[in-house]
């Protein structure tokens, strides 16, 4: 959620720290701020609201430190403010801080600090840190170069929850110092500059080149090295990971918003997914898994386990690991999936979603299935994340930097790569016919065409976006693999145009919310199971009965049966379906948002990467 950006060179910190949270505001905020290592001490800039804020601050532009941290916030303990704002200072002003994630205890850590003297002058966990910091640094009485070292350890080690921190001091006036626990944190190194952020993207026009704290990692960095520590203070070596995005994926290039832009890279973007993973007459090839017969054999059932969108992909996920492999699979949220202590053992794969690779409750409940002796398998967009760096094995599906909140090339490209996985374990164990997972294989390789079709209903979608603007209530239906796409076309219109909005198998209308239908509402339905049309037809002819407007996504030639508007998207076999029946909902929401006025890809109260449970 918060993001956070640090800087140490020879170039003015401060137009960088803010080119760099403009890069993050994606991620959810309400407030921003920089700190400097300036002549005279720290200097502190921060507002409530956007990051554009910063521009009119006095003095702003009078900022000489080549020294800096950075930071959008998204409140959780305290009200959007100046005051609850990063960075924090001591009450010395000789520790600037900024955080993101939990500090579970620290209202024991402030009740501490205020038994010491301290005084704190915001309602956020985060400003126990600098003064916690402050407290180890004047009690250390070895007066050498590893003073505040030591001081940032001890203050670290009292803290119960997940953090991603940033600290500069008058002390060390060459020098920057992070630490890690939970929360994600990069740094990229340049000549003579490092870098360092919570998000890959956001310093991507600097470097390529990455290093990637792991948990109870420190690093020390100045101009031209970075040092790291373990949390006991032995020096540890790091490789540098390059990653291979293209700089320019991270901007609009042309397109009014991220997320049209994004749902314009989904051919490209399944493209890279594929990669070279369906080689020409030969096995889905998978070699970061190795996967034997036996293993798989050896499987009793699959857990997928994911957030929001995730989930959506998990659950056409299951639909091809059930049809091709005869394996029970079970899809899960990732939040409740701790809680209801689910039958794991060592027998189980539990395969992980998440775009980001740092959504705190997936994880979590990672760890936990861990923690049980299953097998775990992480699916992600970001090399070097979290939680492919927890998993036993992990693959990737190479979409490129997603930058809206409202996921839309990342769910096709996780739909696209659990359907290959899914050929994948029915290849390895024999069980599917040869020519049906021969067809499946060149229908996942047409599909980057066939999406550029299905884009082609754009102008068709604006239209129809200018009808139903205004409405406050919608409903989506579909049955079986169709109901996948309902929940992810009513979550894209809830998160975007603010329009409540509810997603039914078909089959359940008449068994509750067909009470809900009635004169003028819109009903939006998917159809592509060729086994269910007559039934789904039924279905919608029930709310048309009841005066519904309709509109029908469909790959089948339908007859008009007084539906309002149909539209057509290409044929393909039913466990794709949902990659391209899912197209014009995203353009349908994205539409009915721009009618409104709204913010796109910063809608309100949401998040790119949820890091807090």
């Amino acid at each position: 959620m918060c993001g956070i950006i640090g800087y140490i060179g020879t170039k003015k910190a401060a137009p960088i720290l803010i080119n760099g949270l403009l890069r993050l505001e994606y991620r959810g905020y309400d407030s921003a701020g920089i700190a400097t290592i300036e002549k005279n001490g720290l200097s502190v800039m921060k507002d409530k609201g956007r990051v554009k804020n910063l521009y009119n601050l006095d003095g702003i532009d009078d900022l000489e430190g080549t020294i800096g941290i950075a930071h959008t916030r998204w409140a959780t303990h305290g009200k959007p403010s100046k005051e609850n704002a990063h960075p924090h200072l001591d009450n010395s002003n000789s520790f600037a801080v900024v955080h993101n994630g939990i500090i579970e205890n620290y209202n024991d850590l402030r009740n501490f600090l205020v038994k010491n003297g301290y005084t704190f002058r915001s309602q956020t966990d985060t400003e126990v840190i600098p003064n916690l910091i402050h407290y180890y640094y004047s009690k250390d009485k070895v007066d050498d170069k590893n003073k505040v070292l030591r001081a940032v350890q001890h203050a670290c080690k009292d803290l119960k929850g997940s953090f991603a921190i940033q600290v500069i001091t008058k002390y060390l006036p060459d020098n920057l110092i992070v630490v890690r626990k939970d929360s994600p944190l990069v740094i990229g190194k340049g000549d003579g500059e490092n870098y360092i952020s919570s998000d890959i993207p956001a310093i991507l026009s600097f470097t390529k080149d990455f290093y990637l704290l792991d948990n109870y990692e420190i690093a020390v960095l100045s101009r031209d090295q970075v040092v790291f520590y373990d949390f006991d203070l032995n020096k540890i070596n790091k490789k540098v990971t390059s990653i291979d995005w293209n700089a320019t994926s991270a901007d609009k290039d042309g397109y009014e918003d991220y997320m049209l832009k994004e749902i314009y890279e989904q051919p490209n973007a399944i493209r890279e997914t594929i990669g070279s993973r369906i080689p020409e007459n030969e096995p889905c090839n998978f070699e970061d898994l190795s996967f034997t017969k036996e293993f798989l054999f050896s499987i009793n059932k699959i857990y997928i386990v994911a957030c929001g969108t995730a989930m959506h992909a998990g659950l056409s996920g299951k639909c091809a690991i059930e049809h091709l492999c005869n394996i029970p699979v079970i899809v899960d949220v990732a939040s409740e999936f701790r809680y209801r202590n689910p039958i794991i053992d060592k027998n189980t794969l539990c395969i992980y979603l998440s775009q980001s690779g740092e959504t705190a409750d997936t994880i979590a409940a990672l760890k936990l299935a861990k923690s049980k002796g299953a097998t775990t398998l992480a699916i992600s967009n970001v090399i070097g994340s979290s939680i492919t760096r927890e998993a036993d094995y992990s693959i990737f599906t190479h979409a490129g930097p997603e930058i809206a909140v409202a996921s839309t090339k990342a769910y096709t490209s996780q739909v696209v790569l659990l359907n290959i996985l899914a050929i994948y374990f029915a290849e390895v164990l024999g069980s599917a016919p040869v020519e049906e997972i021969k067809d499946l294989k060149n229908e996942i390789l047409a599909l980057p065409e066939k999406i550029e079709s299905a884009l082609k209903t754009s102008s068709q979608m604006k239209e129809y976006a200018k009808s139903i603007y205004q409405e406050k209530d919608m409903f989506f239906l579909g049955r079986g693999i169709d109901y996948n796409t309902a929940l992810e076309g009513s979550l894209k219109l809830k998160e975007i145009s603010y329009i409540h909005s509810e997603a039914y198998a078909a089959g359940e209308l008449k068994h509750g919310p067909i009470a809900l239908i009635e004169s003028g509402i819109t009903v939006i339905s998917i159809l592509t199971d060729e086994k269910l049309v007559e039934k789904t037809i039924s279905n919608i002819q029930e709310v048309i009965t009841r005066g519904a407007k309709t509109l029908v996504i469909t790959n089948k030639e339908l007859p008009s049966n007084n539906i309002d508007v149909i539209i057509n998207v290409p044929d393909t076999c039913t466990l794709l379906s949902p990659i391209l029946s899912i197209v014009p909902l995203q353009l349908l929401a994205y539409y009915i948002s721009k009618e409104k006025g709204l913010d796109v890809d910063k809608p309100r109260n949401l998040a790119k990467s949820v890091t807090v449970e």
